[in-house]
């Protein structure tokens, strides 16, 4: 990758992340210092890892231009770190992690001004890689505005289909529903899901700090239980949430799973994108973005992240 590639990447990084850009109009020239380290899932540290270390000075802009930012490129030493060093006006430090047979990983920090009498603009990071292990094909979509078609009803969603079932859309199973209740227009509405068969559920997670900005957001595969049949959000938006879902559930005359369909959701219940695995007891979601098995999508609709 290209150092002006990886520079904007993490620019772009930075402002989408949500880091403070409520500055000075006018920073003083000081140092800081950036230290990252670099482990896998398992706690231990990865060599040879490319590491990118870039910082942004007013005015915030995408321009190839080094006056607005700038990126300090390495790779790590025998101990795994990387460290870096630089005298400007930056506010804010973007890190990008890279090695082969591994999802890239970006993460953000802001550092202190010195109108906060701050002296100490050290930043002391651990990043996680995850291995790539096993991409699969999956029915993935982004849907960018959840339009429910009829209010205070549940209506069916087709996973495979990536639409409503009839009379709503082409779906024919369906897989989930969503109900979206309007109270009053002070109170706004709620969002739910639920799900049409016993074993069938959904539930959220959350990924550790250090992981997050992992380009794989989820685990590798789904939780095996602890699915709930019914989830609701108010209106409030957050795109940081993630859940674990299995649909298409059949049991045994114990209650036991003897056969079920796993998948993941990024996003919250009003804008997300969703995978799911096509194969029966398969927990894998894993999603190899060449292999979509949803056919004719439109270009918001379309999928890249794993």
């Amino acid at each position: 990758m290209k150092t002006t590639n990886v520079a904007l990447m993490l620019l772009l990084f930075l402002i989408t992340a949500g880091c403070s850009f409520a500055q000075p109009t006018v920073f003083q020239t000081k140092p800081w210092n950036a230290t990252l380290k670099i482990i896998g899932e398992d706690g231990q540290p990865i060599s040879a890892t490319d590491v990118s270390i870039a910082y942004i000075k007013p005015p915030y802009s995408f321009s190839d231009n080094p006056e607005y930012h700038g990126t300090i490129s390495g790779v790590t030493d025998v101990n795994c770190t990387f460290s870096a060093t630089h005298i400007d006006r930056s506010g804010s430090l973007g890190f990008s992690a890279n090695k082969v047979g591994y999802y890239t990983t970006l993460s953000s920090r802001t550092l202190k001004f010195p109108e906060e009498n701050a002296n100490d603009r050290g930043i002391s990071l651990t990043l996680v890689l995850k291995k790539i292990s096993k991409p699969i094909a999956m029915y993935a979509k982004r849907i960018n505005s959840l339009a429910v078609p009829e209010f205070n009803k549940a209506i069916g969603y087709d996973l495979m289909v990536g639409d409503w079932v009839g009379p709503y859309g082409k779906g024919v199973n369906a897989d989930l529903f969503f109900t979206e209740k309007h109270i009053d227009p002070q109170s706004g509405y709620i969002l739910s899901v639920s799900f049409p068969k016993p074993g069938d559920g959904i539930q959220e997670f959350t990924m550790p700090d250090a992981e997050k900005g992992s380009s794989l957001r989820s685990s590798h595969e789904a939780p095996v239980d602890n699915y709930q049949r019914e989830l609701a959000q108010t209106e409030t938006t957050n795109p940081n949430r993630n859940f674990y879902f299995r649909v298409r559930t059949k049991l045994d005359e114990s209650g036991n799973v003897v056969s079920a369909r796993y998948g993941k959701i990024y996003g919250d219940l009003a804008q997300f994108t969703y995978y799911l695995n096509s194969t029966p007891n398969d927990r894998n979601v894993e999603f190899d973005p060449k292999q979509n098995l949803l056919g004719g999508l439109e270009s918001l609709e379309g999928v890249s992240a794993p």
